[in-house]
């Protein structure tokens, strides 16, 4: 970044030449700062401390030395939240700054950004790469860890043989289970070596296969004293060694590559032994209550096979050729006693129905019903006797009312009180005079008998003789 030209001042009392720019102090020292700030970006610094100070304010200033030289550095209050020590004079430190210049007084100084101690910083950021990376690769997958085995035999242990943590293993594997045979392969535990012969004890114990689990470990220490257990190459071996491993290094709160890539971690080598065998008080809780289970089981077993006994016996016992014989006597007795009991009922029966039959017989016959019809036949006569005088006595008024009323109403009857009846010759009776001709010869009806006449004139109603 090439800064912007600073604007001039007219000195009267200084000779300059024509286009040559003056300069500030400040606009001196505030290029110089950009110059710095655009030339150089963040970076990674180490050092010791001298001239240590934290006034009210809060912010940190302090030099960082070397043998050749010294830089002053300001580390301010809100860029200290990820401090995790208290720095002091003559601490050797590794620090994340940017480059500055403190304008009021033209000093070249460092703007920190993260200060940790030089050793333990360089070793854990070198572990989080190496974490990372083995992470990526699939190192670590819970898929690819494999389970403890619940007794195993024999125990394998790679660790110093003069460590306190061989000897806390072997106490606790021969108070939880003293039966456990173990195996130990002794290596170095720290120094250039270290990693070199924990890869060879991890591999000799996979080919040899006399184990069946593996604790791999050592004490507590420093992160320099734990980092054989850091190495790429120990991590590989163990994810490679065919036996499950169990990772104890250090205390609780140490985590090594070989912790992620081991099939379990334990807290402590103490740990370990607890997590690779189990507590012979337990097993012989369990094979008591095993036995006991065992015991009632073959009890179960037994009496259900005395009942199938039983129950066979019983089967045996029916199918016999003598029960089945008996048993086939007893269902022809049965069979009989039903076959009479059922003939003599189904004789009663048709003796029953034979007498019905009788009975409806001797109602049936001719003679009987011959009887029966002339009774019937001699009251319908003397029914029909009555019936025929009631009727012709009915008839006969009916007669009588019926010719006096008819006599009553009878042309006789008028005829006998002096009136006739005249019929043409056509038997047409006459019933005007205007019917009649001169000449015509008519009848005459009277009361007591008639008599012919020829009609010698024709008069009207109004004419008299």
């Amino acid at each position: 970044m090439v800064p912007s030209r600073p604007s001039t001042v007219n000195c009267p009392t200084m000779e300059k030449s024509a286009g040559e720019a003056v300069y500030t102090v400040g606009q001196l020292n505030r290029e110089a700062r950009l110059l710095l700030e655009s030339g150089l970006p963040a970076l990674w610094i180490t050092g010791e401390i001298s001239n240590f100070s934290r006034p009210a304010s809060g912010h940190i200033y302090l030099t960082l030395k070397d043998e050749t030289a010294q830089v002053r550095c300001a580390f301010f209050r809100g860029a200290q939240r990820g401090l995790r020590f208290n720095p002091e004079n003559g601490q050797q430190v590794l620090a994340r700054a940017r480059v500055g210049l403190y304008e009021p007084r033209g000093e070249f100084q460092l703007i920190l950004e993260h200060l940790e101690p030089a050793g333990d910083g360089l070793l854990l950021r070198r572990l989080e790469e190496l974490k990372k990376r083995l992470a990526a690769e699939g190192l670590f997958d819970a898929g690819r860890k494999r389970p403890l085995p619940t007794l195993p035999r024999t125990v394998g242990v790679v660790t110093s043989r003069t460590g306190a943590a061989l000897r806390d293993i072997l106490q606790i594997l021969h108070r939880r289970f003293p039966a456990t045979r173990v195996v130990i392969h002794p290596v170095a535990v720290q120094g250039e070596k270290a990693k070199h012969e924990i890869v060879a004890a991890l591999q000799t114990a996979g080919a040899r296969a006399e184990c069946d689990v593996l604790i791999v470990g050592r004490g507590g220490g420093s992160l320099e004293d734990l980092w054989a257990f850091n190495e790429e190459i120990v991590a590989r071996a163990i994810r490679a060694c065919p036996i499950p491993v169990i990772s104890a290094v250090g205390h609780e709160t140490d985590f090594t590559l070989a912790d992620f890539a081991a099939d379990v971690r334990a807290p402590t080598p103490s740990g370990a032994a607890e997590l690779a065998v189990p507590d012979w008080r337990e097993w012989l809780a369990r094979l008591v209550r095993a036995e006991r289970d065992c015991s009632a089981a073959i009890r179960d077993h037994l009496d259900g096979l005395a009942s199938r006994c039983r129950t066979l016996e019983a089967r045996l016992a029916r199918i016999h050729p003598g029960f089945v014989l008996d048993q086939h006597r007893q269902r022809a007795d049965e069979l009989a006693a039903r076959i009479t009991q059922a003939t003599r009922r189904l004789l009663a029966l048709r003796r029953l129905q034979a007498r019905h039959a009788l009975q409806r017989l001797q109602s049936a016959t001719p003679r009987l019903a011959l009887q029966h019809c002339t009774a019937r036949l001699a009251r319908s006569g003397l029914q029909l006797q009555a019936i025929g005088r009631d009727f012709g006595a009915r008839e006969r008024q009916r007669f009588a009312l019926a010719a006096a009323s008819l006599h009553a109403y009878s042309p006789l009857r008028t005829l006998e009180r002096g009136y006739a009846i005249v019929t043409a010759e056509d038997g047409s009776i006459v019933r005007s005079a205007h019917h009649l001709k001169t000449g015509q010869q008519v009848s005459t009806r009277l009361g007591d008998g008639g008599f012919d006449a020829v009609v010698r004139a024709v008069r009207d109603g109004a004419t008299r003789n």
